[in-house]
């Protein structure tokens, strides 16, 4: 057993490699991003002959996964919680035509909401597919869990889950890892029908789906990840779930432990531990990072008047991520809080790096909307988005990917007039392109500006899948080619560009503006190893 030092991602990277995988599918958002990076920069995942390379979005991730799953091979997607949702289709669907080589989704939850929108917890999304979810509690749980995941997946013939948080994501410890084991043949599925969801084949297997759930829960209720520590007093029982059993063991003597505790990491909730631990205790206690769905599943089956704490009775806070003070004082023990940080010391806002190419296009135009109300520039997920801060005070809305083009065409069809959407040129082929033939099927006025930097710069600078490619994709798109200009966006062309926002702000239909400018970031790294070469 060869031992590493790594982050839950790479852990769950090189756990995937030593199953046998033959390709992973991803789309970049923290806190996943770099479990792709990591299978791509591996000499043994290249030698190996894995796919690796980054998906437009995370549906065509899930979808490219199933294709595998279906030729007989391992696959395994990753993103970030938020991703679940624009993959939900295709993921929900899936456990309904089964896999035929296993299939591990990788979902990435971000509680606090470090870099999200929303502290939305993926194994809703599982209990809602029915499907089985593993949840780490440590970095060599995360390693060996990818194979028991795969094997599930086969046995089982669903898709399974393996739900992380940015904790995880991002905390490094030791990790020893096993032989790599060989990659599934080629293998049509035996049932030809399988993965066609026409309503009669699809009740079929929807049924089998249906059957198969109490071997799930078996499977679980016999899981080694699942296990029950008992503790000197039976006042009080824990169920600790996934990186939230760190926390509570941290403050936890193991020589003395007085509560009766369930690590639970394998789901779906195995029923008969859970009520052991309610029959044994007085009152339990549920500590799990996102929202309180063990708590919820408990009291649902076993609201016979024993009291069950957690996040919706007030002992742990509702939003958030925990951590090991929070789990201390639910325990009721002391815990010690620093001075308040005097008000002169300020939390620094982020801001747009000096040289980005986007200060200019905010800054053009800022100039080319003086004269019209404010409140007419809609945003996307991106970099950009710091325009809504200052010195710009630019943007008013940032939603979801994509969502740019689309608010700019409601707004428009509202009668806003005009409106203005500011997207990146990966986001772009992401979610907008979509939006933007429906602003060109009605011909809406509004004015696209896709600032294109040549790269998914918020991750980390992943190759975006637009390059090089805007101009023919709005072409290809309608959108008329006298109103799609491509500019530079730096100080010298400044009044330039606010001449050509203006005039296209004034048009009564769709236009695109394309300042183009490669990213600062990748600009520097790109000279450095050039430099080096």
């Amino acid at each position: 057993m060869n031992k590493l030092l790594l982050l839950g991602v790479e852990a769950i990277a090189q756990g995937a490699i030593d199953a046998g995988i033959s390709g992973v599918y991803a789309y970049p958002g923290t806190p996943s991003t770099e479990i792709m990076e990591y299978v791509q920069a591996s000499k043994q995942a290249a030698e190996l002959g894995i796919h690796r390379q980054w998906s437009a979005n995370e549906k065509t991730a899930m979808e490219s996964a199933i294709g595998m799953s279906y030729a007989g091979k391992r696959a395994l997607v990753c993103f970030k919680h938020v991703g679940l949702n624009v993959a939900a289709d295709a993921f929900i669907n899936a456990t309904i035509t089964g896999v035929n080589g296993g299939l591990v989704v990788l979902s990435a939850d971000d509680p606090s909401m470090h870099s999200s929108q929303n502290e939305q917890d993926s194994r809703f999304y599982a209990k809602f597919a029915m499907i089985p979810v593993l949840e780490p509690s440590n970095q060599q749980e995360a390693y060996e869990m990818v194979n028991t995941a795969f094997e599930l997946s086969e046995r089982l013939n669903v898709p399974v889950m393996i739900r992380i948080t940015t904790r995880l994501a991002h905390s490094r410890s030791g990790v020893g890892t096993k032989p790599t084991k060989a990659q599934n043949q080629l293998r049509l599925p035996s049932n030809p029908r399988q993965f066609v969801l026409l309503p009669g084949i699809a009740r079929v297997n929807y049924k089998k789906l249906l059957n198969t759930q109490p071997l799930m829960s078996s499977l679980a209720e016999e899981s080694e990840y699942n296990k029950m520590v008992k503790g000197k007093s039976k006042k009080m029982g824990i169920i600790a779930a996934g990186i939230a059993y760190n926390y509570l063991m941290e403050n936890v003597n193991k020589d003395d432990n007085p509560y009766y505790i369930l690590k639970l990491t394998h789901y779906p909730l195995p029923p008969k531990q859970v009520k052991e631990l309610y029959d044994t205790c007085d009152k339990l206690l549920v500590l799990e990072d996102g929202y309180p769905i063990v708590e919820e599943m408990v009291k649902g089956f076993l609201n016979i008047g024993k009291p069950v704490h957690g996040r919706l009775d007030g002992t742990l806070p509702r939003d958030g991520e925990l951590n090991p003070a929070i789990v201390a004082k639910a325990l009721g023990m002391e815990t010690y809080e620093g001075s308040p940080i005097p008000a002169i010391v300020r939390n620094r806002p982020p801001s747009l790096c000096v040289g980005c190419g986007h200060r200019d296009v905010y800054a053009a135009l800022n100039e080319a909307l003086e004269g019209y109300e404010k409140g007419r520039v809609f945003a996307d997920i991106g970099c950009y988005t710091l325009g809504a801060l200052p010195p710009f005070n630019a943007v008013n809305s940032c939603v979801d990917m994509g969502a740019s083009i689309t608010m700019a065409k409601g707004a428009a069809d509202a009668g806003l007039v005009p409106a203005v959407a500011v997207i990146g040129d990966s986001t772009f082929t992401h979610s907008g392109m979509t939006g933007l033939l429906d602003a060109v099927n009605e011909n809406s006025p509004i004015t696209v500006i896709i600032s294109d930097n040549s790269t998914a710069g918020m991750t980390g600078g992943q190759t975006s899948s637009a390059f090089g490619r805007i101009v023919e994709i709005c072409k290809g798109l309608g959108v008329d080619p006298e109103h799609i200009h491509v500019t530079t966006p730096i100080k010298k062309n400044h009044e330039e560009n606010v001449a050509i926002l203006k005039k296209e702000l004034a048009y009564q239909g769709v236009s695109v503006i394309i300042p183009q400018r490669e990213c600062i970031q990748t600009f520097a790294r790109r000279r450095k190893s050039e430099r080096n070469a």
